[in-house]
């Protein structure tokens, strides 16, 4: 049979001919009985289905013209490459084409127009680029086309509203531009129509209200502007509505309240404005509600309470104001809620103990008052509570700790919460993060914390806990940031076990606190990850739970003497802040060990000695603070090699001799070194030894033989006074310097010095000269 040697010609063109899918393609065995993906009709080939055959190859040497009878062909999810040839137009029954899931680039030929029976393209999912071309607008029998995920550009052609028979229109992820088509409300008989994640501009069409059958209207991702119009009340088969990540202001039409089928409603990340219409709370069929990032104002309405399906709700980063509605304890059947930073005001709802399902309960950055009710230890489904920056007050109730088999994030950080800490954390407790800074706590850190061997960050910062350092924390194997600075805690840190734990803390700070003693070499010697440098990652990673959406970990941290809150916590960033305590005795050499370091703080201490040369090892270092202690020596001059450096405070010790130069030594101003009488040299004073000063005396460059140079300097003196004349050899030797020291004070202070040194030799000769 002609058709099946044209399917074998083609299959000898794969790259991968031992492919077992298709081994029974030989010429001695039935075409239409026996090969697989191959049905025949009255003796002809028909259809052709080889979906997820593993076939790696191309469409060239396709029979397009030897298969004249072919109505189905399914080649995707293979690894196609190459172009769609011309010559598909000579497939002329085709009804159904699919090429999705592949590696297939260039254009979409014209001659695809041609096919006046084709009714399914799907070619999503590969490496398409160019325009659409407005010959698919011909295909007035066509019912489904999609062509997402691809990478064409240009308009929606206009002609595509002449696809009057059109079921769903997929042209999601990809660079198209332009407006929507106003025509496109003629497509009456459309169910989905996905156009996200492009670059398409203008205003949504009021003409999109026409669209009676819509069942799924995607349009998020876009830059689409204006209104959310009216019109789309009338879509009353709607069920997913998705507008989101785009630039739409004005408020939420009352219309939206019509679309009694709706079940995902998504406005989120746009700047829509006004309040939320009561008649949202028709909305019975509803499951997720995005409203957040926003600028919507006034109270939530009462009526929200009437959406007994709703699951998730998201109304976070508005103007939200008044009360949290006590209708919310109607929704049975909520899971996540998302409340945070608004200016909502009054208590938490003492009912919502009535929604056992709550999962995810954030309120966190509003102006929220009261105690906190001990009913919300009955939520046996909550993983998540975050109440943090909030006015809340009053004691944590006991309870907590007895949330520990589902709770995993509990965070009340900046409230004026008083008190002491649950005692009751119980084995078996999977909390994960435990944010409790900026209150007004008291007592001691209870000893039942060692029971949560999940914990990974503890933040127990600016309290007022009294008590010394629960060496016990050294019990919690995953814990990868402690934070304790500001309260009352005092004593040695004792010598801890040799067990293998702290390996994993990335962030320790135990900062404005009394801790007295020497510095514990035992705790650094156990610090592995600060000790390791990850050669591998390639992209950004952060602190927190694989997968988590619901929250992202934050610390407050002290680096380049100001302080910053860390939004999310990377993996990559380790510090160590022992500022401000009452310890003593020398800095310990082995702290050069912890080469992955990014900040160490030592500052507001006793420590006394020379700073350890192994510093030079902190090869990652931004920010060091050493200043007000009483060190002595020098400064080494190993520390020039820390070239990531940005930050140095040595001041107010009794440091001496001169400040090394190079590299990052050059940029730090005189507040770096003050209060230390005997360093000399740059920026503090004048020269010291080799150095060259911005105040050096002008006689020291009338000295030909001057000593003071270091031999690199008087190489660039000769090598810029030979091209004096043209001025090349000098603006050379700067541009040198100044790339590959990056200090453009160092080159002004030398190219001051060359113009001294230049006029002063000028003066030389001409006073030669007339003697």
């Amino acid at each position: 049979m002609e058709e099946a040697i044209a399917l074998l010609k083609w299959k000898v063109t794969f790259k991968n001919q031992t492919n077992s899918l298709l081994a029974s393609w030989t010429q001695s065995s039935n075409a239409c009985g026996d090969w697989y993906g191959v049905t025949c009709l009255n003796g002809r080939v028909s259809k052709l289905d080889i979906q997820g055959a593993r076939v790696i190859g191309t469409l060239y040497d396709f029979p397009f013209s030897t298969l004249p009878f072919l109505e189905y062909v399914d080649l995707s999810v293979n690894n196609l490459s190459g172009t769609i040839p011309p010559e598909i137009s000579n497939l002329t029954n085709l009804v159904y084409i699919d090429l999705h899931t592949n590696l297939i680039s260039g254009t979409i030929p014209s001659q695809i127009g041609s096919l006046a029976k084709l009714q399914n393209i799907y070619i999503y999912d590969n490496l398409l680029n160019g325009s659409i071309p407005i010959e698919i607008g011909y295909l007035r029998s066509l019912t489904s086309l999609d062509l997402g995920t691809n990478s064409l550009n240009g308009s929606i052609p206009t002609s595509l509203g002449n696809l009057t028979n059109l079921s769903s229109l997929f042209l999601n992820g990809n660079h198209l531009s332009g407006f929507i088509p106003a025509l496109l409300g003629n497509l009456t008989s459309l169910s989905i129509l996905y156009l996200q994640e492009n670059n398409l501009s203008g205003s949504i069409p009021e003409e999109i209200g026409c669209l009676r059958s819509l069942s799924q209207l995607v349009l998020a991702k876009n830059s689409l502007s204006g209104v959310i119009p009216a019109s789309l009340g009338n879509l009353t088969s709607l069920s997913v509505l998705y507008l989101y990540q785009n630039n739409l202001s004005g408020s939420i039409p009352e219309e939206i309240g019509y679309l009694r089928t709706l079940s995902y409603l998504d406005f989120s990340t746009n700047f829509l404005s006004g309040s939320i219409p009561t008649s949202l709370g028709n909305l019975n069929e509803l499951v997720t509600m995005y409203l957040n990032i926003n600028q919507l104002i006034g109270s939530i309405p009462d009526s929200l309470g009437k959406l007994r399906n709703l699951q998730w709700m998201y109304l976070h980063n508005n103007n939200l104001t008044k009360k949290i509605p006590s209708s919310f304890c109607n929704l049975m059947k909520l899971e996540v809620v998302y409340l945070g930073r608004n200016n909502l005001r009054g208590e938490i709802p003492q009912c919502l103990v009535n929604i056992s399902g709550l999962e995810v309960l954030k309120i966190e950055d509003n102006n929220l008052g009261e105690d906190i009710p001990s009913s919300i230890c009955n939520l046996t489904s909550l993983r998540i509570l975050d109440l943090g920056r909030n006015n809340l007050k009053g004691e944590i109730p006991q309870c907590f700790g007895n949330m520990g088999g589902h709770l995993e994030v509990l965070d009340i950080h900046q409230n004026n919460l008083y008190g002491t800490l649950p005692e009751t954390f119980s084995n078996g407790s999977v909390l994960r993060s435990l944010d409790l800074h900026d209150n007004e706590l008291e007592g001691k850190i209870p000893r039942s914390l060692a029971n949560c061997k999940n914990l990974e960050i503890l933040d127990l910062g600016d309290n007022n806990f009294n008590d010394t350092f629960p060496i016990w924390f050294e019990t919690l194997p995953n814990l990868k940031v402690l934070s304790l600075r500001s309260n009352k805690l005092h004593g040695p840190i004792r010598a801890l076990s040799n067990g293998n734990m702290f390996y994993g803390l990335r962030i320790i700070d135990l900062s404005y606190n009394a801790f007295t003693g020497n510095l514990s070499t035992s705790l650094f010697q156990k610090l592995k990850a600060m000790r390791t440098i990850d050669q591998t990652a390639k992209v950004p990673t952060y602190l927190g739970k694989s997968g988590e959406r619901d929250y992202n970990d934050s610390v407050t941290v002290s680096t380049k003497g100001m302080e910053y809150e860390l939004d999310r916590i990377s993996t990559l960033f380790k510090t160590i802040d022992l500022s401000s305590n009452k310890f003593e005795g020398h800095i310990p050499s082995s702290l050069g060990d912890l080469i992955a370091l990014r900040v160490l703080n030592l500052s507001h201490n006793r420590l006394q000695g020379n700073i350890p040369s192994s510093l030079e090892s902190l090869s990652l270092v931004e920010s060091l603070d050493l200043s007000f202690n009483q060190l002595s020596g020098e400064i080494p001059q190993q520390l020039v090699a820390l070239t990531f450096l940005s930050f140095l405070n040595l001041s107010h010790n009794h440091l001496q001799g001169c400040i090394p130069q190079g590299h990052q030594f050059g940029t730090f101003q005189n507040n770096s070194y003050e209060g230390n009488d005997g360093l000399q040299g740059f920026p503090v004073s004048k020269g010291c030894g080799n150095n060259l000063t911005p105040e050096t005396n002008n006689r020291d460059y009338e000295s030909d033989d001057e000593e003071s140079d270091s031999e690199f300097i008087n190489d660039f003196w000769k090598a810029a006074l030979m091209g004096y004349g043209s001025g090349l050899c000098i603006g050379v030797s700067i541009i040198y310097i100044m790339i590959s020291t990056g200090n453009l004070k160092w080159v002004a202070r030398i190219i001051e010095g060359l113009e001294y040194k230049i006029i002063m030799r000028q003066r030389k000769r001409q006073q030669s000269q007339r003697h």
